[in-house]
């Protein structure tokens, strides 16, 4: 049954928590536009491309921002009522934290939940549409800016110059190298000229006035070129802008990634892996077999071979003179055939291995991103208790530390799972294992009105300490020296 007290702590943490992820998720926004602006610079967006990039994006990065927010506002929430002296109070009326803390349990329990639901069903959309949008983004040319003075190549097959624009449409003294699909270049020079985009974006028209067209024309039958000279007073040249179009590619190209799967794809994609990775030895004892024809035997039965003495002939010696070059060379060329299969059959299973632990990745971070949620509450309810400060000071501080230490901590894992240092259980929760301690423990001391953080306990310790340092050092003074007894 919802009481009063659960309603003043759930309207308490509200405010806070919405405020608190927007704000991250915004940061987190311009972390990405600032990594990859020089991607998207100077290419002709279009505000509603931009927009669903955004979109995308927001999505991707929900699994990140909502336990930050949950750890900065749960501090802030404590924190103030602890500042507002409304948690002594509640404290006074017989109500333990537990209880206190229970509706923001609850709900953190709750949202927990909803981030594993996002994370398995609308992540792996959201991330199939960010890539496939990204991709398209980064692969447009930038848009068409012709500039006085410099050579414009974007545009594929064409090299333009004009010693100078007026309104950016009239243009003196135009140069045009035109690349053909032989080894000869067409080129354009006129004085003047004006130039348009096509109403559909996709040709640029040059309408140019008073110059001279070169061409140059290998006949096929002969090995000489024939040279072609066209004056004109007018002359109409349209360029194709395709290539500078955005293309948006289809989403099935990237359908199979890892991060497009949720967790009964996952499973299944897993299993398959581990099943091609176990047939390795197999085939490449069938690959062996070809150049080793004695392998067949080797399950048959199994004798020690002692080596022989020194005095005795080696196989080398045993081969007839004639016949020895050619058994050294069908040797060397076995070895190196087998050299080269284990090469390719190893790199084959490395890369094989490499995408089973991006799945297995992947799959656990679907439920270890989902609990931090509930893990960073456990960290920031009992130390707002503890530090009993609101507002965006002192809780931003502990709840800038301790998300540094989990993404780091996360960061860490993954990584050291992806280069096979870890198994994915070890390094997926590693942050887990690390923080959930430290939760657990600052619960306990806020139960007990722990002083952790309060800068005048310990100054009374340390002022208790210098008194007693004093007073051991006054003592050993009074004591009479050895030779005086």
């Amino acid at each position: 049954m919802i009481k009063k007290l659960d309603i003043l702590v759930l309207k308490a943490f509200i405010g806070p928590f919405i405020a608190t992820f927007f704000l991250t998720l915004f940061v987190l926004i311009l972390q990405f536009f600032w990594l990859w602006i020089d991607d998207f610079v100077g290419k002709g967006i279009d505000g509603i491309t931009i927009i669903r990039l955004i979109g995308f994006l927001s999505a991707t990065l929900v699994p990140l921002a909502l336990p930050l927010a949950v750890l900065l506002s749960s501090i802030m929430t404590f924190g103030n009522l602890g500042e507002t002296f409304e948690l002594a109070a509640i404290k006074s009326a017989g109500i333990s934290l537990l209880r206190f803390m229970r509706p923001l349990l609850i709900t953190a329990i709750l949202l927990s939940g909803l981030a594993f639901l996002f994370h398995n069903y609308v992540i792996p959309v959201a991330n199939l549409k960010m890539k496939t949008l990204h991709n398209d983004l980064v692969n447009k040319k930038p848009a068409f800016d012709l500039k006085e003075g410099t050579f414009y190549t974007t545009i594929p097959g064409y090299a333009i110059k004009v010693s100078q624009k007026i309104n950016d449409s009239i243009l003196n003294n135009v140069l045009i190298y035109e690349s053909g699909t032989g080894m000869q270049d067409n080129v354009i020079s006129a004085e003047r000229g004006i130039m348009r985009i096509s109403s559909d974006k996709r040709a640029l028209e040059f309408t140019l006035q008073n110059g001279w067209r070169y061409q140059e024309r290998s006949d096929r039958t002969n090995s000489g070129t024939e040279f072609i000279r066209l004056g004109f007073k007018e002359y109409k040249k349209v360029l194709d802008l395709s290539a500078l179009q955005l293309n948006f590619t289809s989403d099935s190209i990237f359908k199979d990634r890892y991060e497009m799967l949720s967790v009964r794809q996952l499973n299944k994609a897993i299993d398959s892996l581990e099943k091609s990775t176990q047939n390795y030895e197999a085939r490449s004892r069938k690959e062996m077999q070809v150049y080793l024809a004695f392998m067949k035997y080797l399950d048959t039965g199994w004798m020690e071979v002692k080596v022989p003495p020194s005095g005795a002939k080696t196989f080398g010696k045993l081969i007839p003179d004639s016949a020895r070059i050619l058994v050294y060379d069908q040797a060397t060329s076995y070895a190196n055939s087998l050299k080269s299969i284990q090469e390719g059959t190893a790199a084959d299973y490395d890369n094989k291995k490499k995408n089973l632990r991006l799945h297995l990745i992947e799959w656990h971070k679907k439920f270890s991103m989902s609990l931090a949620v509930l893990v960073l509450f456990l960290i920031g309810a009992p130390l707002g208790s503890i530090v009993r400060k609101g507002g965006l000071g002192t809780p931003v501080v502990f709840a800038v530390i301790f998300f540094v230490l989990f993404f780091l901590l996360n960061n860490f894992g993954v990584k050291f799972v992806k280069e096979g240092v870890l198994q994915p259980l070890a390094g997926l929760w590693l942050s887990t294992m690390v923080l959930l301690p430290i939760g657990l423990f600052l619960i306990y001391k806020a139960l007990n009105d722990s002083q952790l953080f309060n800068k005048e306990f310990y100054y009374r310790v340390f002022r208790s300490m210098r008194t007693w340092m004093s007073k051991t050092g006054l003592k050993r003074k009074t004591l009479p020296a050895a030779g005086e007894v």
